[in-house]
């Protein structure tokens, strides 16, 4: 019996509080009827009033259609020095019909958009994607890449570096729809620089205006194989800088002359014996570096000559290489630095030696011949060749031992002078002669024999 009587008692406490919220929402009723509209606040309709009052959907509407009007308005946008000039549309500002509402109670006056502009608070937003296309567009445009610094050894001067620009997109974005909300005339993009790989300090070098020292070689150009071994070793050379005090090593700055390197086969001196060889023409290349050092006044520190005297440069100037182990090897002795300026083109190898001006008013190149070995001459059979005919399969040359002075002039005098030995070896002569007996035995085609070329008499003077 006792839950019965609770269920009858909490049915009848349930229809006693919805009677009593009853009268309470008819008396609330009856209060705004009485009172023409008007509500207490925060209760029912009045707090939607709060956030739309009467009318306010047409001033949104008729703000919109003005704030679509400004965006058809143009302003400049600016990055990197470079102007220019877009609809606001076109940047991807849009009308933010979700905003209209509370903008149109912002507004004060009579120009609600002049007033919304000053407060910073046009109702637009960004179309993400069409303002990215904008300035995604705009970038491409304005962007600017850094540029190195740059020896110019042709001209003997040094180029500066110079930053890039770049414009950082997603940074631009909020500055975009800030300026759009403000009405602004111009905005400018957010940007970062772009450093140069290359600085002027870094060539570490800062004035190639004087030629300390040059030299010139000369060799024919309808070898073209040799020719290209040539321009290969030169280009690793061309532009290296020397630092005060710091020796240079041939061999580590070319480096191996290999195939896979891309060096081809030509002459080369192989014990006193002129044959084809793998990179044949490094030595040329080398040994007019080693003029122009010479007479630069740059210290050389090792330096080996030919096993016989070369063609393309006086008796007692040339230095041979062979990797690894015959090398070039020179030490800046000056305070400053300096670089190589190499140009092998149009028959003609010529290296510069450029920095600040050097020290000396003349440095002058001697030799002194103090002894010639006559060389020997070998005959070689030749059946293919009818008899009473002789080729040269290679010219011999006297052996030579000398003295190479190198002179250091200021104010007309003599202040310090360098002194080498040098030693070349006898070629030898090979000669080819025929023994066909037969009569009609083709005649080959015979170059004349001039033999070797001496050097004058003995001595030479060379002076820069």
């Amino acid at each position: 019996m006792t839950p019965r009587r609770n269920e009858r008692s909490r049915g009848s406490i349930y229809l006693g509080v919805a009677a009593g919220l009853f009268a309470v929402s008819g008396a609330l009723a009856g209060g705004y009827v009485v009172t023409g509209g008007s509500e207490p606040a925060g209760i029912g309709p009045a707090a939607a009033s709060e956030h739309e009052p009467a009318g306010a959907a047409d001033l949104g509407a008729g703000l919109g259609a003005a704030v679509g009007g400004a965006l058809d308005t143009t302003v400049t946008v600016k990055a990197g020095g470079q102007e220019r000039v877009l609809r606001w549309s076109e940047l991807g500002v849009v009308v933010d019909a979700d905003e209209l509402p509370h903008a149109a109670r912002k507004a004060s006056g009579g120009d609600a958009l002049a007033a919304l502009r000053g407060l910073g608070a046009l109702p637009v937003r960004l179309d993400r994607a069409k303002a990215l296309d904008a300035i995604t567009h705009l970038k491409a445009t304005i962007d600017r890449a850094p540029t190195d610094a740059y020896l110019d050894l042709e001209a003997r001067a040094i180029h500066d570096d110079k930053p890039g620009f770049a414009i950082d997109v997603f940074a631009s974005l909020d500055r975009i729809e800030a300026a759009a909300r403000s009405g602004a005339a111009e905005v400018e993009l957010a940007s970062v620089p772009l450093p140069a790989r290359v600085t002027k300090a870094g060539l570490g070098i800062d004035d190639i205006s004087h030629v300390l020292g040059h030299f010139r070689t000369t060799f024919a150009v309808a070898d073209k194989d040799r020719n290209f071994n040539l321009k290969l070793a030169a280009s690793k050379l061309n532009g290296y800088v020397l630092e005060p005090g710091v020796e240079f090593s041939f061999n580590a700055v070319v480096g191996d002359r290999t195939e896979k390197e891309g060096y081809k086969i030509a002459h080369v001196i192989t014990k006193g014996e002129m044959v084809d060889g793998l990179a044949g023409g490094t030595c040329q290349i080398s040994t007019t570096l080693f003029g122009a050092s010479f007479f630069a006044g740059i210290d050389i520190t090792k330096t080996t000559p030919h096993s016989r005297p070369s063609t393309y440069v006086p008796l007692g100037m040339d230095s041979t290489v062979v990797w690894p182990n015959v090398d070039l090897k020179m030490k800046n002795p000056y305070d400053f630095p300096v670089v190589i300026h190499y140009r092998v083109a149009r028959g003609e190898a010529v290296v510069e030696i450029l920095g600040k001006k050097r020290p000396w008013d003349k440095i002058a190149f001697e030799r002194e011949v103090l002894e010639e070995t006559p060389f020997q001459s070998e005959k070689r059979e030749d059946e293919g060749l009818p008899i009473g005919v002789q080729t040269y399969d290679q010219e011999g040359f006297p052996g030579y031992k000398l003295t190479r002075f190198r002179k250091f002039y200021r104010n007309g005098k003599v202040v310090k002078t360098d002194k080498w030995k040098v030693e070349y070896k006898p070629v030898t002569e090979y000669v080819r002669v025929g023994t066909n007996l037969d009569p009609l035995a083709a005649v080959p085609d015979v170059k004349p024999h001039h033999g070797p070329k001496k050097p004058g008499n003995g001595n030479g003077r060379i002076e820069q």
